[in-house]
């Protein structure tokens, strides 16, 4: 891409909004920053920024160019970020992806690798949001659900996780603990903002409950999880998170029905290096005492 410098130099400038901002950035003279968006415009025949005196502002032609810059810029990191991945030892950046209810199982585990391998810089990834393996965001993705079919993961059993219906001793101060499955319907609950959520036990309560009895819903399951310790219903937590908690009793399960495949995904390029290897070896390993 002949012009790459000069998009690249207009990408900057909308971002900061300056010449001086854009110079900055990218250690040139603030001329160099305005030659080079007076020539993209000049070879584009558009207009790419309003001139006015607190700085520059993208017009609409603006705007399109410089997402796909922006897209580009995020590209290349993450292309730069796989490269970083296929070094030859146990060291440089090492991303894990999670699911929020087994941060508190990996967290440690990543510490003890950290300790083994002291040259490892380490990055726990949680939330909903699936990270792109192709593009270099994670080196290693724990993931639950149906087996994840992107092409070119390497995609293996890790554990089923088995889940449990739980009450905190604040709700049951004040409402008191079911006397079984037919007392639920008497009951509040927690559940994913997606009434719709394809998890079995959410399924199970849909089936169990009436609607109206699911009175808190959150998004996330580090949010749905601290409104059960607050009180706001009964809800699921992972059983190795019930067993390990003075303040949460188990009022119902595990049930078979209920359990949650839990997957690790690598990507093709990434699998057989070094880094990545020891790290599922530690995974593996660690996984047999959280099953």
């Amino acid at each position: 891409m002949d012009n790459w410098d000069e998009i690249r130099t207009a990408f900057h400038v909308a971002r900061m909004g300056t010449v001086s901002g854009a110079a900055d950035v990218l250690g040139v003279h603030h001329a160099t920053v305005i030659r080079h968006v007076d020539a993209l415009e000049t070879r584009l025949g558009v207009k790419l920024f309003q001139r006015h005196p607190r700085g520059y502002t993208a017009t609409e032609a603006g705007r399109d160019l410089l997402q796909v810059a922006q897209a580009t810029d995020d590209q290349f990191a993450q292309l730069v970020s796989r490269l970083k991945g296929q070094g030859d030892g146990v060291e440089g950046e090492l991303a894990v992806t999670t699911l929020d209810t087994l941060a508190d199982l990996v967290t440690p585990l990543l510490i003890d690798f950290q300790a083994e391998y002291p040259s490892v810089i380490v990055r726990l990834l949680t939330g909903t949001r699936l990270f792109r393996l192709e593009y270099g965001e994670a080196h290693v993705a724990i993931r639950a659900g149906a087996a994840p079919d992107q092409p070119d993961n390497v995609v293996q059993p890790l554990l089923r996780m088995q889940v449990v219906l739980v009450a905190s001793r604040s709700y049951i101060a004040r409402h008191g603990l079911p006397r079984g499955v037919e007392d639920l319907a008497e009951h509040r609950f927690v559940c994913s903002d997606d009434l719709e959520s394809r998890a079995p036990f959410y399924r199970w309560l849909r089936e169990t409950v009436p609607i109206d009895r699911i009175a808190f819903r959150a998004f996330g399951e580090r949010n749905q999880r601290d409104a059960v310790l607050a009180g706001a219903g009964l809800g699921f937590v992972p059983l190795h998170e019930a067993q390990t908690r003075d303040d949460l009793e188990i009022v119902h399960g595990p049930l078979p029905e209920w359990e949650v495949p839990i997957w690790v995904v690598t990507h093709v390029d990434l699998h057989r290096t070094p880094k990545v290897q020891a790290f599922l070896k530690a995974l593996k390993d660690r996984a047999k005492s959280w099953s």
